[in-house]
């Protein structure tokens, strides 16, 4: 690969003009208005002090900036990943290995090396596995745990747990120690974010403020909430009511530096930094390829690797955790305007700003806000009419969502993930184990053939055309020679057999050895093999076997072509029985 390959920020460096810095400039300040509450509220989601999100916002954004491909793409901290976070560093950090700081930055480094292996070495397919059924039921049910988690911070009780089977009852145990004042200052913040999400830029626009002004205030509600709370928090002094607040954070910028490292911490964090950058992975190229296709762009999976591993190890060396591209940032991003990757790099100055100026104004703010600006986030992401569309659509996908989400609710977020993907392989080596197969006969009048269940269609009793709509290998072709004995001894008139092949793209040794069985079987009984439509990389393959020397019948390029010779074969040969 070219060095601008390697490093995207080479191509759109070249170019960068006035306006494009203009552009940029305005979508960084729209997104970092956004970013800094989501950053302090993902930190508090993750387990960690608030500026551990304030730093995962930083030297990410410019590590990915140079080396990711997607113009738009914003990478921070996000919902799910932070959930992730959580319940990897918790049992970590309880057995002793290091600080849930420290290991929150070892697990960005586990997971960014992992990524940009994965890219060096082309692996980007493999996020392929996690279907899109699964990862809509993990998201969703993630979104549900998320809302459940925050609701102690909104009530202002002490009640742990992190399975929707744990969170509950605490929450129940805990009901009669209700803070008042925490609960009033939840509900305010919900209810004014709700309304600030929902009719915000609509009011605005009608007083008459520009449609790109109108939407950078309505982003802005959740800093507003953030900066009444604040004095609110002060003014009636809340703290010594129970109410509770953030505290002090660190004033000034991350010092780079590696986490104390040992075996046995990295051998703990190994696993869920492997889902982490899987989950990472397919969220951030889902994203991107998306609003790619929206500016006719393009992004390169291999490259998307490298760059999302890029922005990881650079939050491990700053202080963060593991980050991703976010879905709500990223289109916030394009819609202000966005241009390249250097609006990252202008949005990380402006959260390196906050840290350095800002923090020690959030010293006040209650942490009820953060859990509003949580709650708030992550119930977008629940879509419960996904899982009535998926049931109506295909049973085996359904299942595997439903347990995805009831595992993720009851046992956690690696549990449910790792069923879900599990049980999508094997539903899927279940499906291609019994393919479909269906006996199809000629559409009067066309050169067509159908399926003899579905269609009114012509058969002979001498030939059986069945169609096969599966590649061949060891798990289905034993499937193919019991379904095809069942066939012929269905049909005793039987003389020909016709293999329709338009869908199978490959056939392994163990189907072709099961094919050699079937045409010395059928040779047996006084019956042909034939082939029909084998594509060309196929018939390559067979070419350099035995089996075309040893076929009883022929291969022939269409299955109209089958049907003409071999009733014309068979109606000669009739004719020389009579003469």
């Amino acid at each position: 690969m070219s060095r601008s390959g390697r490093l995207p920020a080479l191509q759109w460096a070249r170019g960068y003009d006035g306006g494009t810095l203009a552009a940029d400039l305005l979508a960084a300040v729209i997104v970092t208005i956004m970013l800094i509450p989501q950053s302090l509220a993902y930190a508090m989601l993750a387990g960690l002090p608030p500026e551990a999100g304030l730093y995962a916002s930083i030297l990410p954004l410019v590590a990915y900036a140079a080396f990711g491909t997607s113009r738009v793409l914003a990478v921070g901290p996000v919902a799910v990943v932070s959930l992730m976070t959580a319940s990897a560093v918790a049992p970590v950090a309880a057995q002793g290995l290091a600080s849930p700081q420290a290991a929150a930055m070892t697990l960005a480094l586990l997971s960014g090396a992992m990524l940009v292996g994965a890219g060096l070495f082309r692996l980007g397919f493999l996020a392929n596995f996690l279907s899109h059924p699964v990862m809509s039921g993990f998201i969703t049910a993630s979104g549900l745990l998320i809302a459940a988690g925050q609701v102690k911070h909104i009530l202002g009780i002490q009640a742990g747990g992190t399975t929707l089977a744990e969170i509950v009852p605490a929450l129940l145990a805990q009901a009669g120690r209700v803070n008042g004042w925490t609960l009033a200052v939840g509900l305010g913040a919900l209810a004014f974010l709700y309304a600030a999400r929902r009719w915000a830029r609509r009011g605005l626009t009608a007083a008459g403020l520009p449609g790109w002004l109108a939407d950078m205030l309505a982003r802005a509600a959740p800093i507003l909430a953030i900066a009444v709370s604040i004095l609110l928090a002060r003014a009636l002094d809340l703290g010594a009511k129970g109410v509770a607040l953030v505290g002090s954070i660190p004033q000034g910028l991350p010092v780079p530096g590696l986490p104390a490292l040992s075996i046995d911490l990295l051998a703990a964090l190994a696993p869920a930094a492997a889902l982490i950058s899987v989950v990472g992975f397919v969220e951030s190229v889902s994203v991107g390829q998306t609003l790619a296709a929206r500016r006719r762009e393009r992004i390169a999976p291999d490259q998307e690797l490298v760059g999302l591993g890029a922005a990881n190890i650079a939050a491990g060396l700053s202080g963060g955790f593991p980050v991703t591209g976010g879905f709500a940032r990223s289109v916030v991003n394009e819609d202000a305007g966005a241009r390249t990757p250097a609006a990252g790099i202008f949005t990380a100055i402006g959260i390196a700003g906050a840290a350095l100026f800002l923090t020690p104004l959030l010293a006040d703010l209650p942490q009820a806000v953060l859990a509003a600006t949580i709650i708030l986030a992550v119930l977008s992401l629940v879509d419960l009419r996904a899982v009535l569309r998926v049931l109506a659509y295909s049973r085996q996908d359904f299942a595997a969502m439903a347990a995805t989400i009831l595992v993720t609710l009851a046992l956690g977020v690696e549990q449910g993930i790792g069923t879900g993907v599990a049980l999508s392989l094997v539903m899927q080596l279940y499906r291609s184990a019994r393919p479909h197969m269906a006996v199809v006969g000629q559409v009067p009048g066309t050169e067509h053939f159908r399926n003899v269940l579905r269609h009114e269609v012509v058969t002979w009793p001498e030939i059986l055309s069945l169609r096969v709509d599966e590649s061949l290998y060891f798990a289905n072709s034993r499937f193919l020679e019991d379904r095809i004995a069942a066939l012929v001894a269905e049909h005793p008139r039987l003389r020909h057999v016709v293999l329709m092949c338009p869908a199978v793209s490959d056939i392994d040794a163990s189907a072709l050895k099961s094919l050699e069985e079937i045409n010395r079987r059928l040779a047996e009984s006084g019956v042909r093999f034939h082939l029909s439509e084998v594509k060309g990389p196929v018939m390559d393959r067979l070419k350099r076997s035995d089996f075309l020397h040893h076929l009883s019948g022929q291969v022939f390029l269409s299955q109209h072509e089958a049907i003409c010779r071999l009733r014309g074969a068979e109606a000669q040969g009739a004719a020389q029985k009579l003469s």
